[in-house]
């Protein structure tokens, strides 16, 4: 038995490597003809492989474009984790402000990517269960900067106006995933800033600012002083 424990371990160090070698075939592919266009075949011919090989590694078109997704998912949570983490800590505004460069620094740098997660969905693709923990990494590091910046006393209530019954409905189950213990109007203030954010993201990875904006970074900037005076923190 423990002469075939190095060949197993081999296999598996070597079944890792092509794996990676597609999902870096298909990052490509991402990047030449959009997640619509992803297929095992094409992954296959650009890694001389032969098609029917590939499904030793992913069943399916679905399965690798998964795999992409939580990959990317994972790379942008891990950027804000570590922005919000940064040495020297900071008031949650300077959290929130540094985690905000950090995730726009990102998807400039990997527009595929995020077209990927916050783009045109593909056709006929659901995404299954596993890939809900790391959509939600961002979600809870920015979660986490509210709660904190509620607790040392950052948030002035008074800004806040109360919300709807429907919209006390909305912010509930909110609150109870990534800002227990926020009252129910800064948790949605919270929610609308989270589409605020990537709204902006979006609209300069996607060019719809083009002609209209020709400073994106003074704009973000601006963006970013809106968001924290939307959820009652000083800029």
């Amino acid at each position: 038995m423990p002469a075939t424990a190095p060949v197993s371990s081999a296999r598996q160090r070597v079944h890792a490597a092509v794996r990676e070698d597609i999902i870096g075939a298909a990052r490509e592919q991402l990047a030449a003809a959009g997640a619509a266009s992803l297929s095992l075949r094409a992954v296959a011919r650009e890694l001389g492989m032969a098609p029917s090989a590939m499904y030793r590694y992913f069943r399916s078109r679905d399965e690798l474009l998964t795999a992409l997704i939580v990959e990317a998912y994972d790379a942008m949570g891990a950027v804000a984790e570590d922005a919000s983490a940064k040495p020297g800590g900071g008031t949650a505004a300077e959290r929130f402000r540094s985690v905000c460069w950090a995730l726009r620094d990102w998807a400039l740098a990997h527009p595929h990517e995020y077209a990927l997660l916050y783009g045109t969905p593909v056709p006929g693709y659901q995404a299954p269960e596993l890939t809900i923990d790391p959509a939600s990494r961002v979600t809870r590091v920015l979660g986490a900067i509210l709660r904190d910046g509620y607790r040392a006393g950052e948030i002035a209530e008074s800004k806040i106006p109360p919300i709807s019954e429907a919209m006390t409905a909305q912010a509930r189950p909110v609150a109870e995933a990534v800002m227990a213990g926020i009252p129910l109007p800064a948790v949605a203030r919270g929610l609308a800033v989270w589409s605020f954010l990537f709204g902006q993201i979006s609209f300069e990875v996607f060019g719809r600012f083009e002609g209209v904006v020709t400073n994106g970074e003074v704009l973000f900037d601006y963006a970013i002083t809106t968001m924290l005076d939307m959820v009652g923190m000083a800029a």
